[in-house]
């Protein structure tokens, strides 16, 4: 089993920009299309993918200054931070993880075949959304089986849900023939959204507030342009976090060029998606009602979006205040500034791009995943112990409050008396 595991690690360990190509040819070949096309398809699918990956990374890059300015005055926090991408690796190292990864992909098919559901989940590098609570699952409850069960069981959940967001997802986000796969956001900030939306219904004048980006910018002009807004947002960034000035026009004109690369290259993705798009709808039409397959993708593809982008930028220096605003707060959200930017996508589709209520909503749940990781530290600390990770004193990172699933099994783990 171990042998298998550091296989689909190494495989996992090429990377999206690789996978993606690899993933979408093979599907193309599984749904007739021709070698040539199919080829195509799967390298605009990548280099699409690949672009929007450099595009974030030149954005958090852009940031990055900022999140070094409040990690050295976060000293006095005594919970750390790890961050995402350090709590996702530690969740590859359980026992049952290779077990758990063949029984996701084996029970997709077998959903998709018997027509019980239509997505085809390629967001292959997510599935530490499954992992992570799993293997919190097995620390915390010290079983095997119990961490095997949450793993797979919520990978499941996951088609059907986003098999639900799907109408929605396209219609804002223009991506036919994919979903969102990515459960941590799917499963709590998009609800979030959608119950934040219903409660300013209720509230006269705040209600009737309509600050669409394209609204936006036929009052402001120029000045609501996605380039404009990054040098704005990203220069005075820099000048709250007391950089020098060739930073904060660094940090300015970074952020500028991610905010218009990012649709950009999601339209390249789109181009080789709407292709494998319609050769699944033919082929599928034997296993689904309406023949319709849908392409389970991973949130950056929604990340292009400016109402999402704007919330984010606004966010940043926001959350940081909160850490010393909010009761007995432990820890310093570095880690999470890298993350904010995916809370916000669905967010904003259920607000259908409107900014203010995308912004309050987001600036509340913003605050919940805060208090989820301050709170549920021991808890995450566990679960990196387990892992084989050394750690001193106490860690955490956004998970804890974006993840529902970990919410659950930390709040069942404390009222059962497990931790």
């Amino acid at each position: 089993m171990s042998t298998i595991f550091n296989i689909f690690q190494d495989i996992l360990d090429l990377g999206p920009a690789v996978m993606l190509p690899v993933i979408m040819l093979i599907l193309g070949l599984i749904f007739r299309m021709k070698f040539g096309d199919a080829l195509k398809t799967g390298l605009l699918v990548g280099i699409g993918f690949q672009g929007l990956t450099l595009a974030i990374d030149l954005l958090m890059d852009s940031i990055n200054p900022a999140i070094e300015y409040y990690a050295d005055i976060g000293e006095g926090f005594t919970t750390v931070d790890v961050g995402w991408a350090a709590v996702g690796a530690a969740s590859w190292g359980v026992p049952f993880s290779a077990i758990a990864v063949l029984l996701i992909v084996g029970a997709n098919i077998l959903l998709v075949v018997t027509g019980l559901t239509k997505v085809i989940n390629v967001d292959l590098w997510n599935f530490i959304h499954f992992l992570i609570p799993g293997a919190l699952a097995y620390a915390l409850f010290d079983s095997f089986w119990i961490g095997l069960l949450v793993t797979v069981g919520l990978a499941i959940i996951t088609l059907f849900v986003s098999e639900k967001a799907a109408p929605y997802w396209q219609e804002y986000f223009g991506v036919e023939g994919t979903t969102v796969s990515t459960l941590s956001f799917l499963t709590f900030a998009w609800p979030v959204g959608i119950l934040g939306n219903k409660i300013i219904d209720k509230i006269p004048g705040l209600r009737d507030l309509d600050l669409n980006m394209e609204k936006i910018e036929e009052k402001i002009g120029f000045f609501a342009d996605p380039a404009v807004i990054g040098l704005i947002i990203g220069s005075l960034i820099g000048i709250i976090t007391r950089q020098d000035w060739q930073t904060v026009l660094t940090m300015g004109t970074g952020i500028a060029a991610a905010l218009v690369l990012l649709p950009r290259m999601v339209s390249i993705m789109m181009e080789g998606l709407s292709s494998i798009s319609d050769a699944a709808k033919d082929f599928m039409g034997r296993f689904t009602k309406d023949g319709e397959t849908l392409v389970g993708m991973d949130i950056a593809l929604g990340v292009g979006d400016r109402a999402s982008n704007t919330t984010y930028l606004l966010l940043i220096p926001i959350s940081i205040g909160l850490a010393f605003i909010i009761p007995g707060m432990s820890y310093l959200p570095v880690g999470l500034l890298t993350n904010i930017i995916y809370m916000v996508p669905l967010i904003a589709m259920a607000s259908k791009g409107n900014l203010l209520r995308t912004f309050i909503i987001g600036l509340v749940f913003t605050t919940i995943v805060m208090i989820g990781a301050d709170i549920f530290a021991p808890e995450a600390t566990e679960m990196m112990k387990s892992s084989g990770i050394e750690v001193n004193g106490l860690v955490t990172d956004s998970f804890w409050g974006t993840n529902l699933p970990n919410i659950i099994i930390s709040l069942l783990s404390r009222l059962l008396g497990f931790s």
